[in-house]
């Protein structure tokens, strides 16, 4: 197993990550943006009123785009057992 086997390996898990985790930070991101400018706005400074939407966002976010993010991860998944019997 030479190094840039290795390398190539761990550099397709760290984008897989990236590409799995985008949807779900970016609307979490966007929604806490929103949410902070409104408090801003209004001078509320509730803690709590953070949490709820952006909960919300990202179950709504894990609910549309659940079924590609399992079939990227199974992909990935498949594609890696199958480089297996290429390293010796």
């Amino acid at each position: 197993m030479s190094i840039g086997l290795i390398v190539n390996l761990m550099r397709g898990a760290v984008f897989q990550v990236f590409i799995l985790c985008a949807p779900v930070l970016g609307a979490a991101l966007i929604v806490g943006l929103i949410v902070a400018i409104f408090q801003a706005t209004t001078s509320i400074q509730e803690q709590t009123l953070t949490f709820l939407p952006k909960m919300l966002v990202i179950l709504l976010i894990l609910a549309l785009f659940g079924g590609w993010m399992f079939s990227m991860m199974g992909n990935y998944t498949v594609n890696l057992f199958s480089q297996i019997r290429n390293i010796s």
